[in-house]
């Protein structure tokens, strides 16, 4: 597996991790943080992330492909 991949798979698991937090913990109560909005900022981190794997993609030789 090469970075692009490897970003797109983290990206993607990063992304559905934090649509979870931000759907299903909004009603805990936490000291420090609120889960919703932890899942919002996970949320925007794994899809720059997608959006650093596709570019990789698109941006790679067609050999390596």
């Amino acid at each position: 597996m090469n970075r692009a991949f490897g970003n797109l798979l983290t990206g993607t698991a990063v992304l559905m991790a934090g649509l979870g937090l931000w759907l299903f913990a909004g009603g805990v109560d936490l000291p420090l943080v609120t889960p919703a909005k932890a899942g919002v900022v996970m949320m925007c981190a794994g899809g720059a992330e997608v959006l650093l794997g596709l570019y990789r993609i698109a941006r790679a030789p067609a050999g390596s492909r």
